[in-house]
């Protein structure tokens, strides 16, 4: 049920609340003028809120100082059994999370399940104290200190300059892309439920999953749908959302079983689909889904996976374990952690971040972009970035050679055939070398980045410069290339900043 629905089935509630409240009251009479007692507000101490946790049968909440049982809620509740997790402490550090909860009809909703206040003598100035609400983000991981962060909480950071050279990223640098906390999980009990169109349902624990499916590898490049959505802002217009730089990308070798596989198992008929099996939902425990097409899932050479391991390690926590999905050339927002239901359905995800987020507009469309007309961003377009720069300089101190290096890549397993760099701002080109990094790659396709190289001398047009700018595009196998400007692909939202990136080299001491 919506939150619409919801608001207008509480507004005949609210009002009889009202009215009850008014015949409560020391100044309202009855009928017969008869004086009602005053209801006496019920206190509980802290205590007894705790004891209501997730999973006691009758969960309570609390908001400011108000105590609520959401006993009959959570089976109405949008965000689904999210909302256990708040239970038995405060509402509020989630609702900072999930801010469309801080709407006047989501208050009313809530209203009706109040049962009492907090004690008195639980409460410091008035208030909860800090120590008594629970931290949702307290049992996150600890994370590299070399990791650029740019929100602690929840955390997301970019691979710094060392990880964006190597080919495979370390475990501890690839980028952390967290919407939420980190659920807690016991890998051994964790489930994973298929559900199909019929209803029908198979669910798998972890173990079941690695023990009956034969183990596949695949080397696949993610990347965040904002990955340099900050050169976006800085070369046409303030954008919303992180401003990533060029470290929302990394790279990892998967180890897991085939989607497709387990789909079948399920008892989904890959050879004959149903009408209705269009797209797959994928479901995290925290809250997030995502969905991608069914054709994508089922496509012997997409290398769809349910993932255990990265880079022959155990799924670290920040990168979803026990459980994740592994869509490659695919946005990694469709590559969901912490994975705890598939379902086959005739429609997308109908997930916030499926359909008003990670999608991209008219560059016109800045104030009330469209979001039900634009499509769901899935393979990534060509992009390329420069990751370090090294000038060599000569005995009077000028600059006389670029040494330069970055990454390039391309979505849909097209590979990057063709890098160019120009250290005058475009007017003249070379092509970088691309380094060859076949021997640690696997799958089907060409799913990774590619380093390149480039090394030159600066242009001799006779014109001392104080700087040189150099620039970087790249090319795929289908031939697209990078667009030159921010401005010819802006959009509000920021995604998909894939314009030329440059670096500014000073030329003189």
């Amino acid at each position: 049920m919506s939150w619409a629905a919801l608001a207008s089935r509480s507004a005949l509630a609210v009002g009889f609340a009202a009215g009850s409240l008014q015949l409560l009251s020391d100044d309202s009479y009855d009928n017969k003028h008869i004086k009602v007692k005053k209801a006496k507000i019920k206190t509980f101490r802290l205590a007894e809120v705790k004891q209501h946790d997730g999973s006691s049968k009758n969960p309570w909440v609390i908001r400011g100082t108000s105590v609520y049982d959401i006993t009959d809620w959570v089976q109405a509740h949008p965000g689904g059994e999210v909302i256990l997790t708040a239970a038995g402490g405060s509402l509020e550090p989630y609702w900072d999370i999930f801010t469309i909860h801080k709407r006047q009809d989501v208050y009313d909703i809530l209203e009706q399940y109040k049962i009492g206040e907090i004690d008195g003598a639980d409460l410091k100035d008035g208030r909860v104290p800090q120590d008594a609400i629970v931290d949702p983000f307290q049992n996150d991981p600890e994370r590299d200190v070399r990791l650029r962060t740019l929100t602690p909480r929840p955390r997301n950071a970019e691979t710094p300059e060392a990880g964006l050279r190597e080919f495979i990223t370390p475990n501890e640098l690839f980028y952390v892309r967290n919407h939420f906390w980190v659920p807690a999980v016991d890998g051994a009990e964790h489930k994973l439920t298929i559900e199909l169109t019929d209803g029908s349902e198979r669910t798998y624990t972890v173990k079941e999953l690695k023990e009956r499916f034969q183990k596949h590898k695949v080397t696949t490049t993610l990347q965040c749908a904002g990955n340099r959505r900050k050169s976006m802002t800085d070369g046409a217009a303030p954008t919303n959302g992180l401003q990533w730089k060029a470290g929302a990308i990394s790279t990892a070798e998967w180890e897991g079983v085939k989607l497709v596989d387990v789909l079948a198992d399920a008892g989904l008929d890959i050879k004959k689909l149903p009408a209705d099996a269009q797209h797959v939902h994928f479901s995290a425990m925290e809250a997030y889904g995502a969905s991608i097409p069914i054709r994508k899932a089922i496509d012997p050479w997409g290398d769809v996976l349910l993932a255990f391991e990265m880079n022959g390690a155990e799924l670290p926590r920040d990168h979803g374990y026990p459980v994740r999905v592994i869509v490659p050339g695919t946005v990694a927002a469709r590559s969901v952690k912490w994975l705890s239901q598939i379902t086959i359905s005739e429609d997308e995800s109908p997930t916030q971040w499926q359909q008003r987020d990670y999608k991209s507009f008219c560059p016109s469309e800045v104030k009330n972009p469209n979001w039900q007309k634009a499509r769901s961003i899935q393979e990534m377009p060509v992009t390329s970035a420069i990751t370090h720069v090294e000038p060599t300089t000569g005995s009077n101190g000028d600059v006389q050679s670029i040494s330069a290096e970055g990454y390039a890549y391309s979505g849909g397993g097209r590979e990057i055939i063709r890098v160019d760099v120009s250290a005058d701002g475009g007017k003249t080109w070379h092509e970088a070398e691309l380094l060859d990094d076949e021997a640690q790659m696997s799958g089907s396709r060409a799913w990774c980045w590619k380093r390149w190289k480039y090394e030159g001398q600066l242009p001799e047009d006779g014109k001392p410069v104080s700087e040189a700018v150099l620039v970087v595009k790249a090319t795929d196998e289908a031939y697209n290339t990078q667009p030159q400007t921010y401005e010819s692909i802006f959009n509000a939202r920021g995604n998909l900043a894939t314009a030329w990136d440059s670096a500014k080299v000073p030329c003189s001491g």
